[in-house]
């Protein structure tokens, strides 16, 4: 459930019974021909659709990210490490002083993962606290129901294209990209990134049928879901 839409005294009587909750973090980039939202758009909804069933709270997504790499392409919002931390710090201090103990970050972002480290660092001056750090879209069930589907999935691919992370009116390409050389494109620029990568795809075609994309998103919230239940440190 969305914290959003419980009030204060809920969430009071929510914690004398369990101090689960979920934190989903994204970015605002460049997706291709997909939306500028694609990470933020999937953490939260992979959250709020795992947690549902178990009655856990989910805190509103962090929308933004780092993502030094695109700052080129027009529309993307790239956070300083320093202040993604520094966020991060801010929201669990927060949520620890409310009750909650468990915590787990659901990440749709690969530049996001210093959050995840500070995490480990937060966790040993907080005695008690858990946080769990889950890259949703490449865990390894999740990944490997990907792998299983089409080996060649990239960053802006068929991959990261679900019908609530695509754009109305806007046609995809219908052939197969090649991969770009990665190595190569961590040591540009952010205008040579844009050079580089064209488009924003990394590679892959564009886009697969819907029931494919359907059948990676079921395996991807049970897993979710089985990190919130646990088991937890006790």
């Amino acid at each position: 459930m969305r914290i959003v839409d419980m009030n204060w005294m809920q969430v009071e009587t929510y914690l004398k019974g369990d101090d689960r909750c979920v934190v989903p973090i994204g970015s605002v980039e460049q997706h291709g021909y997909l939306s500028l939202g694609v990470d933020m758009i999937l953490a939260e909804r992979v959250s709020i659709e795992a947690a549902e069933p178990l009655g856990v709270p989910v805190f509103p997504v962090l929308s933004y990210g780092i993502t030094p790499y695109y700052k080129d392409f027009p529309g993307t919002v790239c956070l300083r490490q320093e202040t993604a931390t520094a966020m991060m710090r801010d929201v669990l201090d927060s949520i620890r002083r409310a009750g909650f103990r468990r915590v787990l970050i659901v990440n749709g972002h690969g530049g996001n993962n210093p959050v995840g480290a500070f995490a480990q660092e937060w966790m040993s001056t907080n005695p008690g606290a858990c946080v769990r750090f889950h890259n949703w879209y490449n865990a390894p069930k999740t990944w490997a129901k990907v792998k299983a589907i089409d080996p060649i999935a990239s960053h802006a691919s068929w991959m990261e294209n679900f019908p609530w992370t695509r754009l109305p009116n806007v046609a995809m390409p219908q052939e197969r990209k090649k991969m770009i050389d990665l190595d190569m494109m961590r040591m540009m620029n952010p205008a040579q990134v844009r050079g580089f990568i064209g488009d924003g795809n990394y590679g892959g075609y564009y886009q697969r049928p819907d029931e494919e994309m359907l059948a990676i998103w079921s395996v991807a919230v049970d897993e979710t879901r089985g990190l919130i239940e646990g088991p937890w440190p006790q």
